[in-house]
């Protein structure tokens, strides 16, 4: 079968190479699928480089997210491969009691991109963040992967969402997955607009994917015992959080690393796939596939998100 590897670490548009490898075969426990469709996430983009908190040994596979048919039964699930990254392959393995079943109508590529950003955002959104009906939830990088799905999942929850967007484009696209307000970064500082459009109070739940400056400013414009859920670092930079300023403000800083629950409580997952079920099955969610691209271009999908030209999610279909 073709699988893309990285054999050294590097620059993800050209770490990769199609490679023909022997397609897996599954232990107790596990599943073969085949891999109808495979979405991408920033941590592809990092572990390839070598800067992510996971590293696999090399070579290996990319792709933490994928929608297959299992092998003799046809049946399609969704999750992530056994033990890590492996889904930019024709066939994958997954662990059996982790494979989830596709929502009743749901096309292979949105399903591709139901399982990490949706589990994430719902999971620190309502656990990490205890968000609530009528609160004032700001979502950076709205019209990315991460951010379509809190806007997305906000709304659902009975928030009011302001998002933040790089561009014209993207901003329309934040508007079209319900945000109440939304801000062009290259244009304006969202501080003050999140200041007047919440009548002085701030925002009650702040949702940050990016890190670095944009992290340093929420911290401008968050309300009394406000949360801000720490999601990632696409900036590159890891910002500080003063105790003093939490302490002045009554705000918490709250980590997001979902995938810790995988391990350490697996019944939330099961129970959130639940819950994100039934709102793709009422309309509340829908996942924004922005490109559907073959297989085989793998490299120049990672390349596109890497420089952040993307909408929602890049999906790659064998």
């Amino acid at each position: 079968m073709r699988a893309w590897r990285v054999h050294e670490l590097g620059d993800p548009s050209t770490a990769l190479t199609l490679d023909e490898v022997e397609r897996p075969t599954p232990a107790e426990g596990q599943l073969l699928v085949r891999v109808r469709a495979a979405a991408l996430n920033f941590p592809d983009v990092l572990m390839a480089a070598g800067r992510y908190q996971e590293r696999p040994p090399l070579p290996y596979t990319p792709g933490i997210e994928l929608c297959g048919e299992v092998v003799g039964t046809g049946q399609r699930v969704l999750g992530s491969p056994s033990g890590g990254p492996g889904a930019f392959a024709e066939y994958a393995l997954m662990d059996a009691n982790a494979a989830w079943p596709v929502p009743e109508g749901m096309s292979d590529e949105k399903a591709a991109a139901l399982y990490l950003t949706y589990q994430t955002g719902h999971v620190g959104l309502h656990r990490r963040a205890h968000l609530q009906p009528g609160e004032w939830l700001l979502v950076h990088a709205g019209a990315g992967g991460v951010g379509s799905a809190a806007i997305q999942l906000g709304k659902a929850a009975g928030a009011k969402v302001i998002a933040t967007a790089g561009g014209a484009r993207k901003v329309e696209v934040c508007r079209e997955l319900g945000a109440d307000h939304v801000v062009d970064y290259t244009t304006e500082d969202f501080v003050p607009v999140v200041k007047e459009v919440t009548g002085g109070t701030g925002a009650d739940v702040v949702y940050d994917p990016v890190g670095g400056d944009v992290f340093d400013r929420s911290r401008r414009c968050i309300a009394f015992e406000g949360r801000l859920v720490v999601v990632g670092f696409t900036s590159g930079r890891i910002p500080d959080a003063p105790a003093n300023h939490a302490l002045v403000k009554n705000y918490s800083v709250v980590g997001l690393h979902w995938g810790l629950y995988r391990r350490m409580e697996p019944s939330l997952v099961a129970t959130t796939h639940e819950e994100l079920t039934r709102l793709v099955e009422g309309g509340q969610v829908d996942p924004l596939v922005g490109e559907v691209l073959p297989l085989d271009r793998a490299p120049q999908a990672l390349a596109r998100l890497a420089d952040r030209s993307t909408v929602g999610k890049v999906v790659l279909v064998p």
